[in-house]
């Protein structure tokens, strides 16, 4: 069974299950000599079926956005796009100015997702009425945060009022190593009917050479990558990002998808890693 996530309605007018397994593009454009690897590894990702494609104004400076945007040249229609605008330029005017910079490096004339990537000095209530402004205006489609925290999810409460309730998603780093966001944050965002998306899956590839991943992938006929990312999606609330920089690891990732973890696996893996015994700060990385 293919594994899918849907974004809340009251974010997503038209929201429609997606694959929850995206394309992450962090550090993706930075090597000039990979880049036409990388273009090719995000069109196979497509050819996949991983329809979202997570990217930001930070990456490489913009080099991430550009790459993306060759690479969906002939192929928006077909891509969940997804960027992200810096804390800095967060304000009433700086969100509008970041994004126009976004669309350019993109090709393209909307998101269909815009996050802040993470708080800064710019009050949150400013920062969701410069997305809702856009949200309103057709420049994106549904706005989210990143590497927010319970207690930044109720500031953002208190300070947006109504439009709180169009937050679409909360980017944050999840892994097997890294559970901390099930402890308060997943709940709170199952309290709000919200997904997560999960940064970083398997741990920036840290996670290949565990010996429990790897004897649950051979049991499985599957990767130590692939069974981490089908844990990480394994509940139906979380869309992971992972980076492809080849066709390859694009289409290993994508099979993931059809794995299925059973209660032995799980088992397995939670006596491995095993979760906090009680809410801890949200790691960021």
């Amino acid at each position: 069974m293919t594994h899918t996530i849907q974004f809340p309605a009251s974010a997503l007018d038209d929201a429609a299950p997606l694959p929850a397994i995206g394309i992450g593009t962090w550090y993706l454009g930075d090597d000039p000599a990979s880049r036409e690897e990388e273009i090719r590894a995000v069109r196979a990702g497509l050819d996949a079926g991983l329809r979202v494609i997570d990217t930001a104004e930070m990456y490489g400076g913009g080099r991430s956005e550009r790459l993306v945007g060759e690479a969906i040249a002939d192929r928006r229609d077909e891509v969940f796009l997804v960027s992200k605008v810096l804390p800095p330029n967060a304000s009433a005017r700086g969100t509008a100015e970041a994004l126009e910079r976004s669309l350019d490096r993109l090709g393209t004339d909307h998101l269909d997702l815009y996050l802040l990537h993470w708080r800064g000095g710019v009050p949150l209530g400013e920062s969701v009425e410069a997305l809702h402004a856009l949200k309103s205006s057709g420049a994106v489609r549904a706005w989210g945060v990143s590497n927010l925290d319970p207690g930044d999810l109720a500031d953002l409460d208190r300070e947006a009022g109504p439009l709180a309730a169009e937050l679409a998603t909360d980017q944050v780093l999840y892994n097997p190593t890294r559970r901390g966001p099930e402890m308060d944050l997943f709940p709170e965002l199952a309290r709000r009917g919200v997904p997560a998306m999960a940064y970083s899956p398997v741990e920036q590839g840290r996670l290949i050479g565990d010996g429990t991943l790897e004897r649950v992938a051979r049991r499985l006929e599957a990767t130590p990558v692939q069974v981490a990312l089908a844990w990480v999606i394994r509940d139906g609330s979380v869309l992971a990002i992972p980076k492809a920089s080849t066709v390859e690891h694009a289409v290993q990732n994508a099979a993931a998808l059809d794995l299925e973890l059973g209660e032995e696996d799980l088992a397995e893996l939670d006596a491995a890693f095993p979760r906090p015994s009680g809410p801890v700060p949200l790691e960021i990385i």
